[in-house]
């Protein structure tokens, strides 16, 4: 036999590998992040018809080169393009991620149930269980947990991303621990006067995410610059006053300073009402002169008619219905005293509040209950046997540096805000609920809540390999390690260590060159058809040799 024929067979062999390879390229044109492979040849044996010689001095010829005959091709090897990054494809879906190599070239690490794989195909979902899988196989992705004593993520031996776990569907509230009070208090609006006082509501929470609110009073004491602040209540979800049944004293545990005989407002006569200081009687358009009751201290009786009787309330420009009723009833030691010389009254009783100073020359907060810039409210102390035992508040700063004193028409703006003055510091939060979940550029997944939490849930790791054109593919995207690939440490690196990235919403395309296989496959047509005019030729010629005996 001829050995050309056995060479073109070889060759059709190799050819056909080579076709099969272009085929499977151009059929995974449009699989998520394919890698081409490429087929190198070699030539095989020779055989040696005749040895090489050198030349000989003695009778002055040459040497000889050796005579040798091919005997054929094969495939030397198959080779992947692993390192060449197919182009992106936007998706919208932010479970889908691309990987962008700066020095190297990362894989995802997988997991089929048995062992770990490893993949560029970042096309991902959420299981049903809350593991973050690859769509396509529901190979389940790893990577590192957070470490729940530090709140970061822990480098340790790579696990299932479960990131939809029932301790990730929602974010623990906060309690609130500080508080800003800013804004313009204008001492000619009518409310800083009156007997309620401009009231400021602080929304709160405490440890459990129960909102409350807690209610000021901010009264004018007659003397520019200097006001006072009070603690009136605290209100539950369900608007129940839980300092209710606390007197002045337990109210000064939480907020304020305890004045047992405090000055509470001075009243002058209404335009109805004249003083008869002669007589320290008080006296009416008609003439009438009225004293005050002896049974009675609201009430005032008509001189020498006792049944003609008015309430203090006519007499005195201010004192409320509610005043009288607490003045009455000795409600906080409430009690009015009457000046000889004027007739005007004087209420004083029991009083918890802050004093609230300003620079007068410029209207700039100066001091609260004698603090700059601060004070405390202690709702510990209704955890601490005030109210109950169960440690749910926690004190709150309450910060007044931001409040101004100015003239703004008669209207004060001032108000109560929870937080530090960066709006964001000590605010406080109820229990969130998760309201969707992010990848950032090195992989890092956190879970945003709708109490405004963000929260880190985990980090996608990559593995990173010496040779990585040296991994074994296994079909479904997917490759294995071999001994010239390099092994995986079970931990991984992060992905962004030498300047790579992640892409959410994006997937890595094919790298598939279709100008490059068409090429390819005309050259291994033309290659595959000369080898086998090569095998006619050859029978040809042992045609002809075996026709010689006719």
């Amino acid at each position: 036999m001829m050995r050309s024929m056995y060479s073109a067979v070889s060759g059709l062999k190799t050819h056909q590998t080579r076709m099969d390879v272009i085929g499977n390229n151009i059929a995974n044109v449009n699989t998520v992040a394919f890698k081409s492979s490429s087929v190198t040849f070699s030539d095989i044996l020779y055989q040696t018809t005749s040895n090489a010689s050198g030349a000989n001095a003695t009778t002055g010829t040459g040497g000889v080169n050796a005579k040798q005959i091919g005997l054929g091709t094969t495939a030397a090897a198959t080779k992947v393009s692993i390192t060449s990054a197919g182009a992106s494809e936007t998706t919208g879906n932010p479970f889908d991620i691309r990987l962008t190599d700066k020095n190297s070239t990362n894989f995802f690490i997988v997991n089929n149930g048995s062992e770990n794989v490893f993949t560029r195909s970042g096309s991902f979902y959420v299981d049903g269980s809350g593991n973050l899988c690859m769509s396509s196989t529901g190979y389940t992705v790893m990577g590192w947990q957070v470490d729940e004593t530090t709140g970061e993520i822990r480098k340790d031996t790579v696990s299932a991303l479960r990131i939809m776990q029932e301790k990730n569907l929602t974010s623990a509230p906060e309690a609130t621990t500080q508080a800003t009070i800013a804004g313009v208090l204008d001492e000619n609006d009518t409310d800083v006067k009156n007997d309620a006082g401009r009231v400021m509501n602080l929304n709160f929470y405490d440890n459990l995410g129960y909102q409350y609110t807690a209610k000021f009073a901010i009264k004018s004491t007659g003397t520019d610059g200097k006001y006072t602040v009070e603690l009136t209540s605290v209100l539950d979800s369900n608007n129940k006053n839980i300092i209710a049944d606390l007197d002045k004293q337990q109210i000064a545990q939480i907020f304020g300073n305890y004045n047992a005989n405090a000055t509470l407002g001075q009243y002058g006569l209404t335009k109805d009402y004249t003083y008869d200081n002669a007589d320290k009687a008080y006296v009416d358009s008609t003439g009438k002169k009225f004293k005050q009751s002896t049974t009675d201290p609201t009430v005032f009786e008509e001189q020498g008619n006792q049944t003609n009787k008015v309430s203090i309330t006519d007499i005195f420009s201010g004192i409320t219905t509610t005043i009288a009723n607490n003045v009455k009833n000795n409600t906080n030691n409430y009690k009015v005293a009457f000046d000889a010389q004027t007739g005007h009254a004087t209420l004083t009783g029991e009083q918890t509040s802050y004093d609230l100073e300003f620079d007068t020359s410029s209207g700039k907060f100066k001091s609260i209950g004698g603090e700059n810039p601060s004070v405390m409210l202690n709702m510990g102390a209704l955890s601490s046997g005030l109210i109950n035992n169960n440690g749910n508040f926690q004190n709150i700063t309450v910060d007044f540096s931001q409040c101004l004193n100015y003239e703004n028409g008669g209207k004060s703006t001032i108000g109560a805000d929870a937080g530090a003055t960066d709006g964001k510091t000590g605010k406080g939060r109820k229990l969130g609920a998760m309201t969707g979940i992010s990848i950032d550029t090195s992989g890092r997944i956190y879970g945003t809540y709708d109490n405004g939490n963000t929260e880190l849930l985990g980090q996608i790791a990559v593995a990173q390999f010496s040779n990585a054109s040296g991994l074994e593919k296994v079909g479904e995207s997917c490759y294995r390690t071999t001994l010239n690939s390099g092994e995986f440490d079970g931990i991984g690196v992060e992905i962004s260590a030498d300047g790579s990235s992640m892409t959410t919403g994006e997937l890595e395309m094919s790298n598939v060159d279709l100008s490059s296989e068409f090429t390819s496959m005309i050259t291994t047509q033309r290659g595959f058809q000369a080898n086998s005019r090569v095998i006619t030729t050859s029978d040809t010629l042992l045609e002809e040799l075996v026709n010689l005996k006719r």
